[in-house]
């Protein structure tokens, strides 16, 4: 699954990773939690252009009666993602991509969850790094009080050789070259995009063990990353 992401990067690198026309009002983010405002780009349906949104983090169904179904639908999986009622339409019509430098996972021990930082590339420094794009849906919700929310998931996959000891599935990480057919709205037919859901392969990622302070979601702050010392 995926529970918890970063996006440390500046404006000018989001706009150069996915090619957009306006800077994005960001600021760095080190522990972004299921609730709370997700990063991402969408294609803006009447000029065609890459936008820069936040949405509310955790997919709510036009059909919902409230929003409390979201805090179930952090994550959808890509096996089943065009069968299920909640995450169908989405998938043929409202495709985006949650812009990360990283994210967390936690392995069970005799002591508790140890949380551990994934990433990509071979530098540990944020720095050194690139925002990326987790395979996302999003959907409008509008309360019967006229209350609208624009919500997201992230699509999950099967583990990797790097993650597999820790966690048995992983978000759905897309490659560069594959973002214009993920955002394409003409694409909608499900063996189109099956073959973007496979795993990044392990020897593209690196990771490290990091305090488990960063459990806490109301904690945001750069020590939230910071390798556990041995």
């Amino acid at each position: 699954m995926c529970g918890r992401f970063t996006l440390t990067q500046t404006a000018a690198q989001i706009v150069g990773a996915f090619d957009l026309a306006t800077a994005p009002s960001v600021g760095p983010r080190y522990n972004i939690a299921p609730t709370q405002p997700a990063p991402a780009v969408s294609v803006n349906s009447e000029t065609g252009d890459r936008t820069f949104r936040l949405f509310y983090w955790g997919l709510i169904p036009s059909w919902a009666k409230d929003i409390k179904m979201g805090v179930r639908l952090i994550n959808a999986r890509s096996e089943t993602v065009a069968e299920k009622p909640s995450f169908r339409t989405a998938l043929k019509r409202r495709r985006c991509l949650i812009v990360a430098d990283g994210f967390y996972e936690w392995q069970r021990d005799a002591k508790g969850k140890q949380p551990y930082y994934f990433y990509l590339g071979d530098s540990e420094v944020p720095e050194g790094r690139s925002p990326f794009g987790f395979a996302g849906l999003w959907e409008h919700w509008e309360s019967s009080e006229g209350d609208t929310i624009d919500s997201c998931t992230i699509l999950t996959t099967a583990a990797n050789d790097l993650l597999r000891p820790i966690h048995d599935r992983m978000p759905v990480i897309l490659q560069p070259q594959d973002y214009d057919l993920w955002l394409d709205p003409t694409v909608q037919k499900p063996e189109q995009l099956q073959p973007l859901f496979r795993p990044l392969p392990a020897e593209t990622m690196g990771s490290y063990r990091v305090s488990s302070r960063m459990n806490n979601a109301r904690i945001d702050d750069p020590d939230c990353i910071q390798p556990m010392q041995a």
